[in-house]
């Protein structure tokens, strides 16, 4: 009878679960930042560039709807770039990046 049961909250679990799969989500990489004035993007011009606060080889920050979930390093697949996850961020640091 429990064995019966339990079966039956691991379907309805799965049903749970197979709702939410197909639900989209916003996955963004950022390479860096920075911040300039108007005037100084009014300026810029094909071939310009803008420098970025983050350091050549420091880790992406992988976003889900705009939350810092993992950090990963550029690469090449079939001529795309994608981007490999180095590290995971752990829940405790999702909690004090919120506060």
């Amino acid at each position: 009878m429990t064995e019966k049961i339990e079966a039956t909250e691991m379907d309805h679990d799965r049903k749970n679960l197979d709702f939410i799969l197909d639900i989209p989500l916003q996955v963004t990489v950022e390479l860096g930042r920075t911040k300039l004035l108007v005037k100084d993007i009014l300026q810029l011009n094909q071939g310009a560039v803008v420098e970025l606060t983050k350091l050549a080889g420091e880790p992406l920050d992988i976003f889900v709807n705009s939350k810092l979930v993992a950090r990963g390093e550029a690469v090449v697949v079939n001529e795309k770039f994608g981007v490999r996850l180095v590290d995971i961020v752990s829940p405790n640091e999702r909690v004090e990046k919120i506060l």
